[in-house]
């Protein structure tokens, strides 16, 4: 019985790690999808390309700090695998307990993570380009 319950639980923990990290995917894509779309059918219609800049680059913005919650809670999902697997023979406290927040100081801070090796280099590039593209009109003008 008891290892039915260690392999429910960690089934449970490991269904909110993948969800975590599709979701994460998921963003990923919107991402790029939407900086495409939008700057591919600016080319054809006549917009205020720094207004629309602007909107994007907030936009991206938003993207990677999402994308960063996301990561931040998977890691704290792993962490409670970890304590699980170490810790469920000895004890049942925290039974089928799915609030990662008591490992909130065992995982690195958002902004940390957000200039993690995995996140910054996707979102970091398309904000340059667009604050590339905001400088260029606006000195386009003067």
């Amino acid at each position: 019985m008891k290892n039915e319950i260690l392999h429910k639980e960690i089934d449970l923990i490991q269904s909110c790690i993948k969800r975590m990290a599709n979701n994460s995917f998921i963003i990923k894509g919107w991402t790029i999808s939407l900086i495409v779309i939008v700057l591919s059918l600016s080319l054809k219609v006549y917009v205020n390309l720094i207004l629309l800049s602007f909107i994007l680059l907030f936009t991206v913005l938003a993207f990677w700090f999402l994308d960063s919650f996301f990561l931040q809670t998977e890691k704290k999902y792993r962490k409670m695998h970890e304590w699980v697997i170490k810790n469920r023979e000895n004890s049942n406290e925290y039974l089928y307990d799915l609030n990662p927040a008591r490992f909130n100081k065992e995982v690195s801070c958002r902004f940390r993570i957000m200039m993690s090796v995995t996140l910054w280099p996707f979102y970091l590039i398309p904000s340059l380009i667009l604050i590339f593209i905001i400088l260029n009109e606006f000195f386009w003008i003067l």
